[in-house]
C-alpha cells in the first residue's frame, strides 16, 4: 500500500468532507432524491451513510482511547435501518447531520494519545487495525462519495496521492477474489500496477483518475474487462 500518514488521510478526509458538503449544502428535496451510481441509493442515502460512518468510526476511537469495546454498527440490519432513518431527514437536518458528525469524528481523533493512535480495534468488516488506520477508512468514504454525488467533484479533483492509495487498496481487495489478470499503467508509466487473475493479463493504459474510477466500478474502459463490485 502507498505510503502515507493519518495526517495526510486526515487531509484527504477533510478535502472529502469539503467536497461533499459544498455540493449538498444547495441541495433541497428534489436534488437530495436523485440517483447515485450505487445501486438503489438517492444522494440522500449517501449523505446518511457519511454522516453515519463518521459516528461509526467514532465508536472505534472510543475503543482505542478507552480500551472498551465498541463496534461501529450493532449489526448489519441496524446499519442499513439507520441510513434509511437518515435519508428521510429533510435536507437541511441531512446536511447538517453529515456537517456535525465529521466535526465530531474529527475532534475525537484530535484528542488520541500517540499510545492510543496503535490501539487494535476491529472494523464492521471484522479486520482487527491499529487506530492509526481509521483517518484512511474515513478519507476513503469521504472522498469516493463526494464523486458518488456526480454534482461537480471528480476523481481528477483528488490529489494524486490519494488516488494511488486508493487503487492499491482496491487492488488488494480484488486480487483475493476471483476475476481478469490486469496490468495497469498510466500513459506516461509513472505509475502501474498488476492484479493476478484469470486468464492472460490484459493491459489497460488510463491516467490516474480513469484508472481509480475503473477500479472502484464507477465508470468502464473501452477495452478493459468488466469488474465485480469493490465493497
Amino acid at each position: 500500500m502507498s505510503p502515507r500518514t493519518p495526517a495526510e488521510a486526515r487531509d484527504w478526509a477533510a478535502l472529502g468532507t469539503r467536497l461533499f458538503l459544498a455540493a449538498a449544502d444547495s441541495f433541497g428535496p428534489a436534488e437530495y432524491a436523485a440517483p447515485t451510481p450505487l445501486p438503489g441509493w438517492s444522494r440522500a442515502h449517501l449523505a446518511a451513510h457519511l454522516a453515519a460512518n463518521a459516528d461509526a468510526l467514532g465508536n472505534l476511537v472510543h475503543w482505542a482511547a478507552t480500551g472498551e469495546p465498541t463496534p461501529m454498527y450493532a449489526s448489519p440490519e441496524e446499519r442499513l435501518a439507520g441510513i434509511e432513518r437518515g435519508r428521510a431527514l429533510p435536507a437541511a437536518e441531512l446536511t447538517a447531520r453529515v456537517r456535525e458528525s465529521a466535526e465530531r469524528l474529527a475532534a475525537a481523533l484530535d484528542a488520541l494519545t500517540p499510545e492510543q493512535w496503535q490501539a487494535p480495534v476491529v472494523t464492521a468488516q471484522g479486520r482487527t487495525v491499529p487506530a492509526a488506520e481509521l483517518p484512511w477508512l474515513r478519507a476513503r468514504e469521504a472522498c469516493v462519495h463526494a464523486v458518488d454525488l456526480a454534482a461537480g467533484p471528480a476523481f481528477a479533483d483528488l490529489p494524486a496521492g490519494f488516488l494511488a492509495a486508493l487503487c492499491e487498496d482496491v487492488l488488494a481487495k480484488r486480487a483475493a477474489a476471483p476475476g481478469p489478470a490486469l496490468t495497469l499503467r498510466t500513459p506516461d508509466d509513472s505509475a502501474r500496477w498488476y492484479l493476478p487473475g484469470e486468464g492472460e493479463s490484459v493491459l489497460v493504459t488510463a491516467e490516474l483518475p480513469l484508472i481509480t474510477a475503473y477500479l472502484t466500478g464507477r465508470q468502464q474502459i473501452e477495452g478493459a474487462p468488466p469488474l465485480g463490485p469493490w465493497l
